[in-house]
């Protein structure tokens, strides 16, 4: 396998858990949005992490998503609930980025986060055994 991969995978494992912090340090700081758009994005850049390893990535959002699910939680390579918390984050952070008059409480922000917390969990134990 080519450095490159391995090195762009690295980069995206490491801005993911930047996020993750952020998301942390937003949620200690009743910044609610903020934090589940910061986990959202925890997920979203430890996904691209696996998308390095296959040689592809896509401009959209709603692809990279589409591409994760399809290449590894219908081929069984993660599981199903691991879909779940994509689909919810994308959403959720979709809403509070745009949406006007968007609510969120302090323990949607913390379940969120949790969820982050075991994604990048699940994804690095993946990614360990692959490379």
């Amino acid at each position: 396998m080519p450095d490159y991969k391995n090195e762009l995978m690295t980069y995206r494992i490491k801005t993911a858990n930047e996020k993750l912090n952020s998301a942390k340090v937003l949620l200690d700081a009743g910044e609610y949005k903020d934090s589940i758009s910061r986990s959202y994005y925890a997920m979203f850049s430890v996904i691209r992490a696996i998308l390095a390893l296959d040689e592809t990535d896509f401009s959209k959002h709603a692809n990279v998503i589409a591409y994760f699910q399809k290449e590894y939680i219908k081929a069984g390579e993660m599981d199903k609930k691991y879909s779940k918390y994509i689909s919810n984050a994308f959403q959720f952070r979709n809403n509070c980025d745009y949406a006007d008059f968007f609510v969120v409480s302090k323990s949607d922000a913390k379940d969120q986060y949790e969820k982050a917390v075991a994604f990048l969990e699940e994804v690095e134990r993946y990614l360990k055994k692959r490379i």
